[in-house]
């Protein structure tokens, strides 16, 4: 008996069909019709597909996974260039954990870096690197020096002292619990400063090229470098190097939220036991249905068979680490939270400090009025989000926060 399969199809005239994962997830019609708009380009390769938590986007729609022939569109990577998780199992189990988890919050909070300090010029930066920054940033430093030869005005963005640091909006640390009581480290966060000034530069550069090669798009936001032109190669490599800016990004924090937790907690422990670490907000050259072809993952997360990743919820609901079933057709992807169900602006409008508080009991986070915007009613349901991707991702563990330190 052939199987029905369980994505949605919308075709798009003049362009190519979008693939939706979306079956009892709600999806705004502004989001369709920048998926369309996307599907028109004659680079797209084959098809789009769109994950459960797909909502409308800068640029791009988020939760997408865009193909291309020969060509990348910056503005589908983004400006949060590598953007992604990282998650450790630990050696702690839940008994192991002090009673009052605010100075684990605390202790956290201190050792990285994060949010907007008002009346600070560079909110959430280093003021002084640790030792263990600049080793990282050595690794990074010959690259970004050639990139900036070519590009002066990259010098003049926060790179080293962003490097370690969380940042603001929907990036967070947090401490979780997994189905069988064991303590997971995870945080959320990419490549800071420098990766928005690379991806705005490039973003601006392709709409100039557009303009003067007389490119008609449907969207400007869509503008595209082609092999072969003038900065395609530029882009490739400065964006490659935003990636690693981002996994090691993350990878300093973890190493500090667990020298950080070790001052709170008195029992001696292992991590990374378990460790993902894995990009949302990226793009690579990839083999697809016989093809070489860029994938650009905007809030997607690849999910090639037996890879790990991680699903995050929102502030008060479950997180997953999955593991991959390589689905052809979504080009081996599967979703990368559990997407927007509103603005941000909408959020604060629609809930009160007093909802937010009864969203998020039993979780040590903030509570006050400048996180409402990331208050777990302001995102879709993440278990509907799974269930809508079971043939993309299998659930290896489902993890509970205790802690949120938010940027």
């Amino acid at each position: 008996m052939r199987q029905e399969p369980n994505y949605l199809q919308e075709d798009t005239p003049g362009g190519v069909p979008v693939k939706m994962w979306t079956r009892g997830v709600p999806v705004e019609d502004e989001a369709k019709r920048q998926l369309q708009n996307a599907a028109r380009l004659p680079i797209v390769f084959r098809h789009i597909a769109a994950m459960p938590d797909v909502h409308f986007g800068i640029g791009a729609t988020v939760g997408s996974v865009i193909p291309t022939f020969r060509a990348i569109i910056p503005a589908a990577v983004g400006v949060d260039i590598g953007c992604g998780m990282i998650a450790c199992k630990t050696t702690l189990t839940a008994e192991d954990l002090p009673d009052n988890l605010g100075p684990l919050r605390a202790v956290i909070e201190r050792a990285v870096p994060h949010g907007r300090t008002p009346g600070a010029r560079d909110p959430g930066a280093w003021q002084k690197t640790p030792g263990a920054v600049d080793t990282a940033w050595a690794q990074l430093e010959p690259e970004f020096t050639e990139l900036c030869r070519d590009y002066p005005k990259l010098e003049k963005t926060n790179h080293h002292k962003h490097l370690g640091t969380l940042g603001g909006g929907n990036h967070f640390v947090e401490v979780c619990l997994d189905e069988e009581g064991f303590v997971w480290f995870m945080l959320h966060s990419g490549s800071r400063g420098v990766g928005n000034a690379i991806g705005t530069m490039f973003i601006e550069l392709a709409r100039q090229d557009a303009m003067r090669n007389d490119v008609h798009l449907p969207d400007r936001d869509l503008a595209y470098f082609e092999e072969g032109s003038r900065y395609f190669g530029d882009y490739v490599r400065a964006v490659g190097w935003a990636q690693k800016f981002a996994r090691l990004n993350r990878e300093v924090m973890m190493r500090r939220v667990i020298e950080a937790a070790k001052t709170v907690v008195r029992k001696n422990f292992q991590a990374h036991v378990e460790a993902v670490n894995c990009h949302h907000n990226y793009v690579q050259k990839e083999t697809h249905f016989g093809q070489d072809v860029y994938v650009t993952r905007k809030g997607a997360v690849s999910a090639k068979k037996g890879e790990l990743g991680i699903i995050p919820g929102s502030m008060g609901a479950r997180s997953y680490i999955v593991r991959g079933k390589g689905n052809p057709e979504s080009f081996q992807s599967c979703s990368h939270g559990a997407g927007r169900a509103m603005s941000r602006g909408d959020a604060r409008r629609r809930f009160t400090l007093e909802d937010h508080r009864r969203a998020t009991a039993g979780v040590e986070c903030r509570k006050d009025k400048d996180v409402i915007d990331e208050t777990p009613a302001a995102y879709k349901d993440i278990d509907k989000v799974m269930e809508a991707q079971q043939d993309l991702v299998e659930v290896v563990h489902a993890l509970k926060q205790v802690v949120c330190v938010k940027g």
